[in-house]
């Protein structure tokens, strides 16, 4: 076959060079066609759009062509010309094909028909072939090149965070163990407490459950960053929003306070919002047309509007009042409350019509590190809800007063053995400074319309579920 440099589908289709000879190179969508003529469907990956390929059978032989089924891999060298077909304006007249890999049609998976969601989880080795998911690890790549490009572009430093660590940043307690240690053969004291002097670190550690404790160690020198990397979480939720390994943003800013964070927050939400608009629409399109007709529009709509801001006193009213007029909630609504997605899809979806953030949480349950209101009762938190997720970002104004610190971790028994470093921060040099975490996953639910968390991450880990 000659060698002809190749060129990549999504180059291809925008190409008006008609006439002149090309190479693609891809993965069999269909084949159909008559004894004289076949239409190859290929596609690469670089985009969702196909290639047409026209076959004079008779040229390259009925039994030659025999092997090109779905999932088959070949190269084409072909003339480019203009598709008298709808859909597409090009299409390659093909002189000569070369198979690479075959995929028996008897065994292959995925052939040309709908799959659902979880039989396609058992294939995630091979479900990034398919049109749904190339187009969600495509937009899952340009949103983690947006979030790169907003805070560069804003002056913020990336900032890597360590993944494994001896402290447990929300005092959930959750947390996988990271040993070298023989569980078979543990070392214990006379209480029956094992024993770390003996482990890789000298003792006992985790991976991480956030890089937010570490990311204000470097806002206090740096003045803004962010981290971007893997967090993970040891608790047993099989819920369509949850992960066990999942990916977080957790911009850290000195200097900015509350208001300054919900503008950020805003600002940048936004931003990889009108991203997906500008460089994902034939993904979003298509996974608006086959899934969630309302995603395009739900998207423009996040843009138009100012996010409320809502006290939490005052989001509880509304849904106090929303009861009393009879709205069924399947958890109970009370001041104090951790609001249930359901009170949070409530207030974004049916009550404001739009993004909310809410702020001024009951300190009770929120983490120790947020600064304290003058009540007493109340901390700096801000938690911004979108439609059909609930919280999709949470944040705060830190703490920024020594003793008010202290005193929390007191409060709370979290180890002060571990936190020495953290209140550091406090008694050398100490700032007003804010910032949240956005979880990855909980963007790309929002901007691919999926349904399910476990469908936005290309090998998900969950309770009872660690394949490929």
């Amino acid at each position: 076959m000659e060698t002809i440099k190749r060129t990549k589908i999504v180059d291809l289709l925008k190409s008006t060079a008609f006439g002149s000879t090309v190479n693609v190179k891809g993965w069999v969508r269909t084949r159909r066609g008559s004894k004289q003529v076949n239409f190859i469907a290929l596609n690469d990956g670089s985009t969702i759009n196909n290639v047409q390929i026209v076959v004079d059978v008779d040229k390259l032989g009925e039994e030659f062509l025999k092997p090109i089924t779905t999932g088959a891999s070949i190269s084409v060298n072909g003339t480019l010309v203009q598709s008298q077909g709808k859909g597409q304006s090009v299409e390659i007249q093909a002189t000569e094909i070369e198979i690479y890999g075959t995929a028996d049609p008897a065994t292959y998976p995925l052939q040309k028909k709908g799959h659902s969601m979880e039989f396609l989880r058992e294939i995630a080795h091979l479900r990034p072939r398919t049109n749904t998911f190339g187009a969600v690890f495509r937009i899952r790549h340009n949103m983690a090149y947006a979030i790169h490009k907003f805070f560069h572009d804003k002056g913020f430093f990336y900032f890597h965070t360590p993944i494994i660590t001896a402290s447990d940043c929300e005092g959930a307690g959750q947390m996988f163990q990271v040993t070298t240690k023989n569980l078979y053969n543990l070392k214990k004291d006379e209480n029956g407490s094992i024993l770390y002097d003996d482990d890789f670190f000298g003792k006992q550690t985790s991976l991480t459950v956030s890089g937010q404790l570490e990311g204000e160690l470097a806002a206090t020198a740096l003045g803004q960053i962010y981290t971007f990397g893997p967090t993970f979480r040891a608790e047993n939720s099989n819920t369509p929003r949850h992960l066990a390994e999942f990916w977080m943003i957790e911009p850290e800013v000195a200097f900015n306070d509350i208001n300054d964070n919900m503008e950020l927050a805003e600002e940048f939400i936004k931003y990889c919002v009108q991203w997906a608009l500008d460089n994902c629409m034939d993904d979003v399109k298509f996974l608006n047309d086959m899934f969630d007709k309302g995603l395009i529009e739900r998207l423009q709509g996040v843009l138009k509007d100012e996010f409320v801001r809502l006290p939490y006193t005052e989001g509880i009213k509304i849904l106090e009042e929303a009861v009393a007029k009879g709205h069924k909630f399947e958890f109970p609504v009370y001041w104090g409350v951790d609001l249930a997605s359901e009170h949070e899809r409530f207030l974004v979806e049916e009550h404001f019509k739009r993004p909310v953030i809410l702020t001024d949480y009951p300190k009770e349950i929120k983490a120790f590190y947020m600064k304290q209101n003058e009540d007493g009762k109340t901390v700096r938190a801000m938690d911004v809800l979108f439609p059909k997720i609930g919280e999709i970002i949470g944040g705060s104004e830190r703490e920024a007063d020594y003793d008010k610190l202290y005193n929390r971790i007191q409060e709370l028994n979290i180890p002060m053995k571990d936190m020495w470093w953290y209140l550091d921060t406090r008694r050398f040099g100490t700032v007003p400074h804010s910032g949240f975490g956005l979880g990855f996953e909980r963007l790309l639910l929002f901007v691919t319309g999926m349904a399910n968390i476990r469908d936005v991450i290309p090998f998900p880990r969950t309770p009872n579920n660690a394949e490929f």
